[in-house]
């Protein structure tokens, strides 16, 4: 029954209570001592005699912390197509960004970069698409394209023209 006891909620405080041949034997004293639950004492209450009131504390929010970027960490590479170089007509301009950008950052970003102003930020995302080689299938990797329109008769001498 030695395996059993590690179970059991009484342990013995003494090295007699374990004497014999694996039999437990306890004390007069210490099964009094194990049997009587403690009492607690009560605490006194003590009469109001003025209530103060305390300003009502306002629960402190706890905000997300920003994220500082680097401007060359969201713009990964200008996007060169034959469609981009059509859009610089429109005063328009695609970029290769993160994945995990949304607009507000990628208008910091080139306005901090290029020195323009921003007027619209659109968002593409192309996703994956399946290509193969022989017998071996795979994808290609997707990505994040964001086409950023700046103010009239401003510039990005990112394309050659």
């Amino acid at each position: 029954m030695a395996i059993l006891d590690v179970f059991k909620k009484n342990k013995p405080s003494s090295a007699k209570a374990t004497e014999g041949k694996g039999r437990k034997t306890e004390t007069k004293e210490e099964k009094s001592i194990v049997e009587k639950p403690i009492k607690k004492e009560r605490a006194v209450k003590t009469p109001k005699a003025v209530k103060t009131e305390k300003p009502a504390e306002k629960p402190v929010r706890k905000t997300r912390e920003k994220r500082v970027i680097d401007s060359y960490e969201i713009l990964k590479a200008p996007h060169i197509t034959e469609k981009a170089t059509d859009l610089v007509d429109k005063n328009q301009y695609a970029f290769n960004v993160f994945p995990r950008t949304n607009k507000k950052e990628i208008k910091r970003a080139v306005e901090s970069v290029f020195g323009v102003d921003v007027i619209k930020v659109n968002i593409i995302n192309i996703p994956a698409k399946k290509r193969r080689l022989g017998r071996t299938s795979g994808f290609r990797k997707g990505f994040k394209k964001a086409i950023v329109k700046i103010k009239e008769g401003q510039k990005i001498e990112v394309l050659p023209k």
